[in-house]
């Protein structure tokens, strides 16, 4: 039932990517808690973040309507990309963040996190989103899905990582971390 759910919020979202509002210049923009607020980029109609790598960038631009349905899918008001990677033909990670900071450090700032299925069939997959505090407990989800896992979510997400599972039959195929934000 999760998986029929999640693919009609796919079509739902993919329907409403056209929605997106354009981006607006974020140079002079700070948090409201003093914080410096994310500067962004257009690629396509879809915010990214300026610092993101210039990867996140292409995989965005290759499928500017796929990245803002990821954005959706992680729920109102996350509409800033701060990193996607694509994982040959099995999937594509996506972190987003809605540009607010939940505390009084650059880094404290929300991740949601959605590992999509890019194959068409059901495998196990997974999705970990760890902040940067020990403290905190990871949020994963992982599981049998045909469209995507997650989303997950950090509130002190950013500088953080996204880790990404996929298993076809009994071999490993995706095995990898993505940096949250541009973070030293």
């Amino acid at each position: 039932m999760k998986n029929v759910m999640r693919l009609g919020g796919v079509c739902t979202a993919l329907l409403a990517a056209t929605m997106i509002a354009p981006t607006a210049s974020a140079a002079d923009r700070t948090d409201p808690k003093g914080a410096a607020a994310i500067q962004t980029v257009d690629v396509k109609g879809v915010k990214v973040a300026k610092e993101a790598p210039a990867e996140t960038r292409q995989i965005i631009e290759a499928d500017a309507g796929i990245a803002a349905a990821a954005a959706n899918v992680c729920g109102s008001g996350y509409t800033i990309s701060t990193g996607a990677a694509r994982y040959g033909t099995y999937g594509t990670t996506y972190t987003w963040t809605n540009g607010t900071t939940t505390g009084d450090r650059y880094y404290d700032k929300p991740i949601c996190a959605v590992f999509f299925n890019d194959t068409g069939s059901a495998h196990y997959m997974g999705i970990r989103l760890k902040d940067n505090y020990t403290d905190t407990p990871h949020t994963e989800d992982f599981g049998t899905f045909s469209s995507y896992a997650g989303p997950v979510y950090q509130k002190r997400g950013y500088c953080g990582e996204a880790y990404s599972y996929m298993k076809v039959g009994s071999k490993v195929v995706v095995d990898n971390l993505l940096t949250v934000g541009s973070c030293n």
